[in-house]
């Protein structure tokens, strides 16, 4: 029985064009995923927040600095009810 067993490698057909496409192309999108994910997990742009805290602390400092006066009444003007003509 030992001598009938064919240990030889079983036989793989050669990846056509597409499938290899499809294989490099898995690759390429799990490293972008594998990029993006380390970006929301350590970012790197310390600049863009400094500038958003210095814009809020400049916006709050100008709003300290203008004088508190009546406000601005917004004028309306009532709409016109119109009776439907039958």
């Amino acid at each position: 029985m030992s001598a009938e067993l064919d240990l030889s490698p079983p036989e793989v057909p050669e990846p056509t064009f597409l499938e290899s496409v499809l294989r490099y192309g898995l690759f390429l999108g799990a490293i972008f995923q594998l990029i993006c994910i380390l970006a929301v997990i350590f970012p790197t742009s310390k600049g863009h927040e400094q500038e958003e805290i210095e814009s809020t602390d400049g916006k709050a400092a100008e709003q300290l600095r203008k004088p508190k006066g009546p406000a601005p009444q917004i004028r309306q003007k009532p709409k016109k009810e119109s009776k439907k003509k039958r």
